[in-house]
C-alpha cells in the first residue's frame, strides 16, 4: 500500500513536471511573439511618419529631403514610447529598448545626425532581420530615390522621392550601410 501511493505521487509529480515544462516552453514561444511585433510595430509607426515627413519637406519649396537624413525619427511621432531610452548612453541601450546614437564621425554636418538602435532581449526576428540577445540592430534615415537603372545606387539624375528607414549595420566605432537585399 505505501509502494502504491508513492507510485502515484511520483506519476503525478512527473505529470505536473511535464505540464509546467510546456507551459514555460509556450511562455516563452508568446514572449517572443510579443516582442517581435511591438519592435516590428515600432518601426513600421516610424515608417509611416517618414511617408508624412517626406511629403512635408518636398511641399516646401525651401526645404529638401536630403537635409533630413540621419535625422531620429521618433521626434517626428508625439507619444511617450516606454522603450525609447533617447540618446544612447553606452554603446548599446537596455535589452527591449531603443536610442538614437549621434553621429561620431568628423565629417559630420549637422547635429542630430545618426543611428536607431534596438537590442533585442531575446532572438527574434525584425522586418525579416534576424536580431539575437545582445546584438543590436540599427537604422538609419535615408533619402529613397526613383532607381530608373535598377542598380540600387543613386545617380545624378534620379530624383529623390521620399524618405525611408534602412537597415544598417552596427561595427566597432562606425556604422555601415547593408545591402538592401538583407
Amino acid at each position: 500500500m505505501k509502494s502504491e501511493r508513492w507510485l502515484r505521487n511520483l506519476v503525478a509529480l512527473a505529470i505536473l513536471f511535464f505540464l509546467w515544462w510546456f507551459l514555460l516552453g509556450v511562455l516563452e514561444r508568446e514572449v517572443r511573439r510579443a516582442e517581435e511585433q511591438a519592435a516590428n510595430m515600432v518601426i513600421s509607426q516610424l515608417r509611416s511618419a517618414l511617408v508624412i515627413k517626406g511629403a512635408e519637406v518636398m511641399l516646401d519649396r525651401h526645404g529638401s529631403l536630403e537635409e533630413q537624413e540621419g535625422i531620429n525619427p521618433f521626434e517626428l511621432i508625439d507619444h511617450q514610447w516606454g522603450s525609447y531610452a533617447g540618446q544612447c548612453k553606452g554603446r548599446v541601450p537596455e535589452p527591449g529598448a531603443w536610442c538614437f546614437r549621434n553621429r561620431t564621425q568628423k565629417e559630420t554636418v549637422k547635429q542630430g545626425s545618426g543611428w536607431l538602435i534596438y537590442n533585442p532581449r531575446q532572438p527574434i526576428t525584425i522586418q525579416k532581420r534576424q536580431a539575437n540577445t545582445g546584438e543590436p540592430l540599427a537604422w538609419r534615415v535615408t533619402t529613397e530615390f526613383a532607381d530608373r537603372n535598377q542598380n540600387g545606387e543613386r545617380e545624378q539624375d534620379e530624383r529623390s522621392t521620399g524618405l525611408r528607414l534602412m537597415p544598417v549595420s552596427l561595427q566597432e566605432d562606425s556604422v555601415g550601410t547593408q545591402s538592401a537585399a538583407r
